[in-house]
């Protein structure tokens, strides 16, 4: 099945002579380069075609490379292809885009059909996964810095092949990646997990002002204040929550960020048990079991949020006690 949705999707491109690549707002780095590696791998099969990734940069990304500027003048009907995303009011940098079709490359679980045609599959690690598979089922081509980025999407999302929907499939899509490009991966990891120092102090403050309930809920609250305070953006706090994962006697924990620019709380969630992609769906959020996020402009969820987490913790407690 997904071979075939694969066939028709390499049919879609090779058709249309303008494509736009989009992805989630507030990007992670499998966002970031599941966009940017599909794009250069169209350009280097079509170079006669018109293709763009679109969306608000984030400059600790640029190392993947960089996104386009347009304003769609030129790209009157064109293919749209999303990744990483499961709904459309989450796509970044798409307002004024005249587009054809839609595509949908996800590792979300499905909310609702929203493109014509879609490859989503929720056991897979990330959506620089399904765009591997894409290219090594395909004509698409690659080279080294394609599959680069491909390799630092598929480890980041994963959490270095730690997090549970890590499968044989995913080793196999490595092994195969590896062997194609010839990629240096092992010192690729130092793009990947490099800080500045401003960031490490940041994470010790983490570290240091985590709350804890009885029932397992870790949460923390991180004001503008703050971020200002370690020079650090709202995106960071994301990028760090899979760094506490296995703290003994926590099962759930969050991270709650109020962006001050957008007037928004970014609110990050990890689990180690209780699914929780149903609590971030109260929030405008969703995700996987064990991974999600959710955004909110009320203060007043915040506390509710906490409670519903909290509350989880403790019939998940209860339900493995029994």
């Amino acid at each position: 099945m997904a071979w075939d949705i694969e066939k028709k999707i390499y049919r879609k491109i090779k058709k249309y002579k303008n494509i736009v690549i989009a992805r989630h707002t507030g990007p992670d780095p499998d966002a970031i380069a599941s966009q940017i590696a599909l794009r250069d791998s169209i350009k280097l099969t079509f170079p006669e075609k018109k293709v763009i990734a679109v969306g608000a940069g984030v400059s600790k990304f640029k190392k993947y490379g960089l996104l386009d500027k347009s304003d769609f003048e030129e790209f009157s009907n064109a293919l749209l292809i999303i990744t990483d995303v499961p709904t459309m009011e989450r796509v970044d940098g798409i307002d004024g885009l005249n587009y054809a079709e839609i595509i949908k490359i996800d590792h979300h679980p499905c909310e609702k059909k929203i493109a014509n045609l879609e490859l989503v599959d929720d056991t897979s690690s990330s959506a620089c996964q399904l765009i591997t598979e894409l290219i090594l089922n395909t004509n698409l081509k690659i080279n080294q810095n394609i599959a680069s980025n491909l390799f630092l999407g598929i480890v980041s999302d994963s959490d270095r092949f730690l997090i549970a929907y890590t499968t044989i499939k995913t080793f196999k899509i490595v092994t195969k990646l590896l062997e194609k490009s010839g990629i240096d991966f092992v010192n690729l990891y130092d793009k990947l997990y490099e800080r500045p120092i401003n960031e490490i102090k940041f994470h010790g403050y983490l570290s240091e002002n985590l709350e804890f309930t009885e029932n397992g809920l870790a949460y923390i609250e991180i004001t503008p204040e703050i971020l200002k305070n370690y020079g650090v953006d709202t995106a960071t706090p994301s990028n760090m929550i899979n760094d506490f994962n296995y703290i003994k006697d926590v099962l759930v924990w969050t991270f709650i960020t109020y962006d001050e620019k957008n007037n928004i709380y970014k609110i990050n969630i990890r689990s180690r048990g209780p699914i929780i992609n149903e609590i971030a769906a109260k929030y405008n959020g969703g995700g996987h079991k064990f991974a999600s996020g959710a955004r909110t402009n009320k203060e007043s969820d915040i506390p509710k949020l906490i409670k519903d987490l909290d509350d989880t913790c403790k019939k998940y407690q209860k339900s493995i006690s029994e």
